[in-house]
C-alpha cells in the first residue's frame, strides 16, 4: 500500500476480515455485458445523506438512474441511502458475508481501510474523465498507482474570519501567516477576543486541527513509505509549538482544549474567536451573520494548506457486474451529475471541466478557490490508530505537561509500535 506524502488519509478497521469477502470476485471478467456489447444487470449503490434534505437528495438519485437506464435498458440501477452512523460495521460486515453493494461512496481514509476489496476504477472511466479530475483530488484517490474511487464532491476547510472581531480592533487586513495571526493577537486581546481557538480533546479529528499546521511547517503525518511516523520532525515541533505559544499567550479559548461543548456554547458563538480552520461558513452564519463571514485562503508558513475532504463511488471487487457498475460510476461522477449534485449539497467540485460554481456567491465563491490548496490527510490504513495516540500528547503540550518534542516523540514511539 502506498501511503503518500500530503494527500493520504485515515481510516480504522483492519483489511483482514474483508479479505474474503474480496477474494470472490477480482476475476476481472465481463460480467455485465451482453453477447451483443449492451451492458446488463443489477447494480446497487449505497450512498449517505450528503444532501441535507431528504427528497432533494432522493430526487438527485431518481434523475440519474432514469437518465443512464434511459441509455442502458437491461442495467437495473438501485441506489440505497444509509444513514452515516454505523457505516463501517455495516460495509464491513456485507463485504466479509458476500452481500456488500456494487458500488459505495467512500472518503479516502476509508480507501485505505479497504483497498483490498476495492476494484480500481481506471479502466473504467473514459480517459477524458480522468483527464479532468483535479490533480489534488486525483492524488487524494490513488492507492499504488490505482484510482481506487471515482470522485463525487470534494471540499475545503480554508480560514474563516470574522469582520466583526477585526473591526473591534481597527484591522482591515487579515492574517496570512502564523506570524501575522501571533501579531494581531494581543490587539484581539485586549477586546476579550481569542486569535483562533483548537479543539483539543482527544476526540476530534486532526484532520481539520493539528495536520494544517503540520503540512503548512513543511511536514507529514506518516513516512514517504508509510511504515512509520514522521510527525516528530522539525516541522511538527515548530507547529506544535505555536499551538503552544497562541495556548500560552491566551490566545486560545481555553474550555476546548479538554473539552467538545456544543459551537453555541464556545467563545466562537458569541464574536470571540477571531479566526478559524477548524468551523466552515454553515457552523458560524447563524452567530456572526454572513455578513461577516470572511474567507481567506489557509494559513501559511512553509506552505499553504488546507484539509478538505473527496467523497468518490467505488466498486467493489464482489460486484458480479463491474462493467455496468464501472459504467454507472463513470456517469454519475461526470461533470453535469457532478455539477447538481455539488451544488445543491454546497459542496464543490472535483473536476476542472466545470469550472467556477459559485462564481456569484462571496462566501462559497472563496473557498472554491482554495480547492487547489487542500489535502485530504495521510491515506493509511492506521492513520486513525495513530490519531488515537497523538491527540492525547498534543492535549498534554497544550496543558503544559510535557515539550512539544517531548509529546511528539512519545507519540512516535506508541505509533511506530503499532505500524511494527
Amino acid at each position: 500500500m502506498r501511503l503518500a506524502t500530503k494527500s493520504l488519509v485515515a481510516a480504522g478497521a483492519a483489511c483482514t476480515v474483508l479479505l474474503a469477502g474480496c477474494s470472490s470476485s477480482s476475476d476481472g471478467d465481463a460480467a455485465g455485458s451482453g453477447e451483443d456489447g449492451a451492458l446488463s444487470g443489477e447494480v446497487t449503490m449505497w450512498i449517505y445523506p450528503i444532501i441535507a434534505d431528504e427528497t432533494a437528495h432522493q430526487d438527485f438519485w431518481d434523475a440519474q438512474v432514469e437518465a443512464f437506464t434511459a441509455e442502458n435498458p437491461d442495467v437495473d440501477v438501485t441506489v440505497q441511502v444509509y444513514p452515516w452512523a454505523g457505516r463501517d460495521e455495516s460495509l464491513t460486515t456485507a463485504i466479509a458475508s458476500g452481500t456488500g453493494p456494487d458500488v459505495v461512496y467512500l472518503i479516502p481514509d476509508q480507501l485505505a481501510t479497504y483497498q483490498s476489496s476495492i476494484e480500481p476504477v481506471d479502466g473504467y472511466l473514459s480517459e477524458e474523465h480522468v483527464a479532468d479530475i483535479l490533480p489534488n483530488v486525483a492524488e487524494s484517490i490513488t492507492v499504488d498507482g490505482q484510482m481506487l474511487g471515482a470522485p463525487l464532491l470534494t471540499s475545503s476547510n480554508p480560514l474563516v474570519c470574522d469582520k466583526a472581531a477585526f473591526d473591534a480592533i481597527g484591522a482591515t487586513e487579515y492574517p496570512e501567516t502564523w506570524d501575522d495571526l501571533l501579531d494581531i493577537a494581543p490587539d484581539l486581546a485586549e477586546q476579550g477576543i481569542y486569535a483562533t481557538n483548537y479543539w483539543g480533546s482527544p476526540e476530534v479529528t486532526l484532520n481539520m486541527t493539528f495536520y494544517p499546521l503540520l503540512w503548512q511547517a513543511g511536514g507529514d503525518v506518516f513516512s514517504e513509505d508509510g511504515t512509520s511516523v514522521a510527525f516528530n520532525s522539525d516541522a511538527g515541533v515548530e507547529a506544535l509549538e505555536f499551538l503552544v505559544e497562541l495556548n500560552e499567550g491566551g490566545y486560545l479559548e481555553p474550555d476546548l482544549i479538554t473539552t467538545t461543548p456544543s459551537i453555541e456554547q464556545t467563545a466562537l458563538a458569541q464574536n470571540k474567536v477571531a479566526c478559524t480552520w477548524q468551523s466552515g461558513p454553515a457552523d458560524v452564519e447563524a452567530y456572526w451573520g454572513t455578513e461577516n463571514i470572511v474567507i481567506q485562503p489557509p494559513l501559511t508558513h512553509e506552505e499553504t494548506v488546507g484539509y478538505g475532504t473527496v467523497g468518490s463511488l467505488s466498486m467493489l471487487k464482489g460486484s458480479e457486474n463491474k462493467d455496468a457498475a464501472g459504467a454507472w460510476i463513470d456517469f454519475v461522477t461526470s461533470a453535469d451529475p457532478v455539477t447538481e449534485f455539488v451544488t445543491t449539497a454546497k459542496m464543490f467540485s472535483p473536476l476542472s471541466s466545470t469550472g467556477e460554481l459559485y462564481a456569484d456567491d462571496p462566501v462559497y465563491g472563496a473557498i472554491e478557490k482554495t480547492i487547489p490548496d487542500t489535502t485530504v490527510g495521510p491515506v493509511n490504513e492506521h492513520a486513525r490508530e495513530v490519531m488515537g495516540v497523538l491527540a492525547p500528547e498534543i492535549q498534554a503540550a497544550l496543558l503544559g505537561q510535557k515539550s512539544a518534542q517531548q509529546a511528539l516523540d512519545d507519540a512516535a514511539a506508541s505509533a511506530d509500535a503499532m505500524l511494527g
